[in-house]
C-alpha cells in the first residue's frame, strides 16, 4: 500500500500522524493556534482534538448537530472545564429543517448534502440513516445561546461539504476572528458541495488571506482535501 493511500483513509488517527510528520519534517500546519486564545469549532463530533487545544490553553465552543454523537461529546468534555459543547446545525438560514444523513463512521461524514465524489477516496463511507433537524446561523446561535463572541478569536469548520453556509450566516461577526480553518474540497466531494475555489473568493471580499494549505486526501481522478487557514488582514 502506498503512502497516498494511507492517507487517503478517513481516519483520525492517520491524520494525526500525518500532521506529526509535518511538524517534524517541515512547518507545522496548526502553529497558527498558538497565537488564537479561544476556537469556536464547528462540526465538532466527538471532539477530537481537545487534548491538543487544552494543552494550548485554549478556550473551546463545541458545536455538534447529532444527539448521539453530541452526548458523547459532553461525556469527553468533563475533565475540560475551558470547554463547551452545543448541540446544533449551522448553516446560513435559522429555522430551516433540514433531512441530516448520519454517516456509519461515527458521524464523522455525515452531512446535510448527499455523497458523492468523496467515495472515491473513502468508498466504505455511506449513510446510516435520516434525521430531521432545525438549522440555526452561527450569529443566532452564539447570541441564543448569550456566547461572547470576543471571547474567541478562531472559528474551525468541518461541516462537509457546507462550510460555506456556515460562513455565510455568520458573515456579521466574522471581523472578530484573526483566523478561520475549513476544511474543503476542490472537487463534488458532495453534492453541490462548496469547492475550494468559492471558499477562497469569499474570504477574499471578507478581509482574509490564506495563511496555510495542507492537503490530506487525494482523488485518482484528480482533486484533493485541503484543510486550510485564512488570516484577517491587519
Amino acid at each position: 500500500m502506498t503512502v497516498q493511500r494511507v492517507f487517503n483513509m478517513k481516519s483520525p488517527i492517520l491524520k494525526k500522524i500525518l500532521y506529526r510528520a509535518k511538524k517534524v519534517f517541515g512547518r507545522d500546519p496548526d502553529r497558527f493556534f498558538k497565537s488564537v486564545s479561544g476556537v469556536i469549532h464547528v462540526g465538532a463530533n466527538t471532539g477530537q482534538e481537545r487534548e491538543y487545544y487544552r494543552k494550548l490553553g485554549l478556550r473551546v465552543l463545541w458545536i455538534e448537530p447529532i444527539p448521539r454523537v453530541f452526548e458523547e461529546l459532553k461525556l469527553n468534555l468533563v475533565e475540560y472545564p475551558k470547554q463547551q459543547a452545543i448541540q446544533a446545525l449551522v448553516t446560513d438560514k435559522d429555522n430551516e429543517t433540514y433531512d441530516f444523513h448520519v454517516a456509519n463512521n461515527n458521524g464523522a461524514s455525515s452531512s446535510i448534502l448527499e455523497i458523492k465524489e468523496c467515495r472515491d477516496i473513502w468508498p466504505s463511507i455511506d449513510f446510516e440513516g435520516t434525521i430531521p433537524l432545525n438549522s440555526t446561523t452561527l450569529t443566532s446561535l452564539l447570541l441564543d445561546q448569550n456566547i461572547d463572541i470576543s471571547l474567541y478569536d478562531c472559528l474551525v469548520m468541518d461541516t462537509q461539504g457546507t462550510e460555506l453556509l456556515v460562513l455565510k450566516g455568520g458573515e456579521s461577526i466574522l471581523k472578530h476572528f484573526q483566523y478561520i480553518k475549513t476544511e474543503v474540497a476542490n472537487f463534488e466531494s458532495y453534492t453541490g458541495c462548496c469547492r475550494f475555489e468559492e471558499i477562497e473568493e469569499f474570504m477574499g471580499i471578507h478581509g482574509f488571506r490564506e495563511l496555510h494549505r495542507h492537503a490530506f486526501a487525494w482523488r485518482c481522478k484528480g482533486g484533493a482535501y485541503y484543510d486550510v487557514v485564512y488570516m484577517r488582514n491587519v
